[in-house]
């Protein structure tokens, strides 16, 4: 064990979707939520380990298993789960396992996306299906996992905290990235909207806006020009870490953040500071 949990989050059961990544914002929001205190829920895709990077590879990463025993280290219990949040009875499977597993449900982090490729084109070479699949993942995804969630919590009849992660494309659009800009756009109006109807049930629905995150989901952008120039834009002139950004979603999560609901919040070194 590496550490004792600590106990802002003592006795909560969280999900967090997307957490598979040895490098990713899904797998540093579950250790910061276990390093809380709470038990945690961690979903993937179940990917082909033949696709991992080779970072994953060398350090012999087991996808949603190694982010469960990350979690387990800080003396809490982990479920790891392989779910499609695009698919509505796979989303209700995942919550009736939680309650089957922990018997409630206090937190929802839905951090699963498309992967980052070939939708990086010019509306005008983006193809319908690209275009639709990332909205399936991060939209319907994000409808569907917030919709069970938000019954469940309110039936406990204790709150609940629900973030969704959004992106500082969910603010400003960028050409070749008008799915994805579609897609955060939706989810943080949709936030908006449900904070709004959720409220009186003690629930806050925020979402986290990440700029430039040191992960393995931008691998493909590469790490040289292209990220170089990304870098330049960033008045801190770095880019952030996974680890960063769940301590954000952590107090987003914790009774501190209490009378914190319908926002969202920028984490980007500065690049967009408009709400």
């Amino acid at each position: 064990m590496t550490d004792q949990p600590g106990t802002e989050l003592k006795g909560k059961v969280a999900i967090v979707t997307g957490a598979g990544r040895m490098r990713g914002i899904g797998r540093g929001t579950a250790v910061v939520l276990a390093r809380m205190g709470a038990n945690v829920v961690v979903t993937g895709t179940g990917r082909d380990p033949s696709t991992f990077p080779q970072d994953e590879q060398d350090a012999g990463w087991r996808d949603i298993q190694s982010t469960a025993e990350q979690i387990e280290s800080y003396g809490v219990k982990a479920l790891p789960l392989v779910s499609n949040v695009a698919d509505e009875d796979d989303v209700q499977k995942m919550i009736d396992d939680t309650v089957a597993e922990f018997g409630r449900l206090d937190i929802i982090v839905n951090n699963a996306a498309a992967p980052y490729g070939n939708d990086r084109v010019s509306v005008l070479d983006l193809k319908s299906d690209v275009f639709k699949t990332v909205v399936d993942v991060k939209v319907m995804g994000t409808f569907y996992a917030c919709r069970a969630a938000a019954a469940q919590m309110i039936k406990q009849g204790e709150g609940g905290r629900i973030v969704n992660l959004s992106s500082t494309m969910g603010k400003s659009g960028r050409a070749n990235t008008s799915a994805y800009n579609a897609a955060n756009f939706a989810v943080d109006g949709f936030t908006q909207a449900l904070s709004k109807e959720v409220g009186k049930h003690a629930i806050t629905v925020n979402s986290v806006c990440p700029g430039l995150t040191e992960t393995s989901r931008l691998d493909p952008m590469g790490r040289t020009d292209k990220w170089d120039a990304r870098i330049a834009e960033v008045p801190l002139n770095r880019a952030g870490t996974d680890e960063e950004v769940g301590e954000l979603i952590g107090f987003l999560c914790s009774p501190r953040a209490g009378y914190i609901t319908g926002q969202s919040v920028n984490i980007n070194g500065g690049v967009i500071t408009e709400r």
